[in-house]
C-alpha cells in the first residue's frame, strides 16, 4: 500500500431523514476516492441515499475504564427530568 492512504470511516444513510450508520471502513489516499471506494463497497445495490466518509483518526471515543463515570445519568441534576411542568390536556405523544 501507498504511504498516503489513510482508513476513513463509512456512514451510510439508508433513506432520507434517517440516522446515518456506521458500515465499516475503506483505505484511500483521499476524500474523493474513499467515497468511490465506500459506494463501491457498501451501496452497490442501492442500499443508501447518502454516504458520510470520515478519516479515522479524527473520530475520539470515550474510553471504556471510564465508562461508569462517563455514563453515569446524574441523577442529582434535577433540571435534567421533566417534572417542573404540567402537561396541556389532550396532549399524545410527548
Amino acid at each position: 500500500m501507498e504511504e498516503n492512504v489513510t482508513v476513513w470511516e463509512v456512514f451510510i444513510q439508508s433513506k432520507n431523514g434517517l440516522a446515518h450508520k456506521h458500515a465499516g471502513n475503506v483505505h484511500a489516499s483521499d476524500k474523493v476516492m474513499a467515497l468511490d471506494n465506500a459506494r463501491e463497497l457498501y451501496t452497490r445495490r442501492n442500499e443508501g441515499s447518502c454516504i458520510w466518509v470520515v478519516k479515522s483518526e479524527y473520530i475520539v471515543s470515550s474510553e471504556t475504564e471510564d465508562s461508569e463515570a462517563f455514563f453515569d445519568p446524574s441523577n442529582d441534576k434535577m433540571y435534567r427530568h421533566p417534572t417542573f411542568y404540567t402537561m396541556p390536556e389532550g396532549s399524545k405523544h410527548i
